[in-house]
């Protein structure tokens, strides 16, 4: 029987290959960072009215998220979509991608809702690169009564296992005292000193940090003249790890760096986490290798038994969050960009050469194709998790 809804969603998605496709592209040449994609989601709400769903702008309190639904089956299946750019390297990351698949997922879906007692659900997801959108709609209770929640990610190679890594976001902000730099050194407080101190201690314990862990920032402020002590100095930091409590440890570990820096100068310091913490994911095996039996089905060999070198699905995503509270799955599809690689301009041009169009449809497909065949055969349903997911604010 899925055989049958298989191929009408499969046909749909090739009879809206040009709409989805300008998707994709309209994205790409419109990037717009994280909390500020109000063209992006307007877009995407529109397509998605065209189809004929209902959409809610602004779900969850979040100005640049959005809700689109139809049917109303007793079960609930969501596609998310991403649509955030990164500054200055517009869509590096391949989310336009990403949306362009969730929508033609969704179209072809939208027919076949009724017979496979579906609800079928798109949530627009905003600031996924740093801002943690989809913890905030958990919170808010967006995700309230899903069963399944899935979505693709481009990559250089396709990959179906998800490993991300838990992650803190955080600012680090030095205050010291200006002075002139050679007339009056001894009354200067060097705020630039203090991250000095704190990256070489961080340097240092790397050593004594498990292999899983990442700890990488950049120093955005540091003075203004060579004559003149600095005052004030900032950064954004990142730390990484394996799950959630093991981030935790590690992030306790390098916030006494920061704290090192400010004793040894006589600096003030303020660390501030800019978005809740994302979790590791948590695959749903039955999801993945239906997602894995039908990406074969066109041509594509998924790693099931990762035998290739792990890349971008060691990154972090707040889709993480997600899976810890209901299946899910966020397999990679390859765009052939080698030797580029995400948060790279060259995998941004990627994404809308030949490669990169038909990840887009190839995950349209492949989303509604597994989600056929879960609801229809799956040969097996865990329960769905039940832990909640808490942000850390600091």
């Amino acid at each position: 029987m899925s055989d049958g809804f298989v191929e009408r969603a499969a046909r749909t998605v090739e009879r809206e290959r040009d709409r989805l496709l300008g998707v994709s592209h309209a994205l790409h040449a419109d990037p717009e960072p994280a909390w500020q994609e109000h063209r992006s989601a307007a877009l995407l709400a529109d397509v998605l009215h065209g189809y004929g769903m209902t959409v809610e702008r602004g779900a969850g309190g979040l100005e640049t998220a959005f809700v689109a639904r139809a049917g109303s089956g007793s079960r609930t299946v969501a596609l998310v979509a991403e649509y955030d750019a990164l500054p200055g390297l517009g869509h590096a990351c391949g989310h336009n991608i990403i949306a362009a698949a969730a929508v033609g997922a969704a179209a072809a879906l939208i027919p076949l809702a009724d017979e496979l007692d579906a609800t079928i659900v798109v949530i627009g997801t905003p600031a996924e690169e740093g801002g943690g959108g989809k913890i905030h709609l958990l919170d808010a209770g967006v995700f309230d009564g899903v069963d399944l929640a899935l979505m693709i990610h481009p990559g250089p190679v396709d990959a179906l296992w998800a490993r991300p890594l838990a992650v803190a976001h955080f600012d680090v902000v030095y205050t010291g005292r200006e002075s002139h730099a050679s007339a009056y050194p001894t009354l200067g407080v060097n705020a630039a000193d203090a991250f000095t101190v704190a990256q070489v201690a961080i340097g240092l314990l790397r050593q004594q940090l498990p292999a899983s862990v990442r700890v990488h920032g950049i120093v955005r402020e540091a003075g203004t003249a060579p004559n003149a002590i600095p005052g004030s100095a900032r950064g954004n930091w990142y730390v990484r790890a394996e799950t959630l409590e093991e981030l935790e440890t590690a992030f306790r570990r390098v916030t006494a760096c920061f704290e090192a820096g400010a004793l040894a100068t006589g600096c003030t310091l303020e660390i501030v986490e800019t978005s809740p913490r994302y979790s590791e994911f948590r695959n749903d095996e039955e999801l993945a290798h239906l997602f894995a039996a039908r990406a074969a089905e066109l041509g594509r060999d998924m790693d099931a038994d990762e035998r290739r070198p792990a890349g971008m699905n060691m990154a972090s995503t707040d889709m993480g969050n997600v899976s810890r509270r209901t299946r899910a799955i966020h397999p990679y599809l390859g765009i052939d960009s080698a030797p580029a690689v995400n948060h790279q301009a060259a995998f941004a041009e990627a994404t809308i050469a030949a490669a990169g169009d038909r990840a887009a449809l190839d995950g349209a497909t492949l989303l509604a194709m597994t989600i056929v065949d879960a609801l229809t055969h799956g040969p097996h349903r865990p329960p769905r998790p039940t832990e909640e997911t808490h942000a850390h604010a600091r």
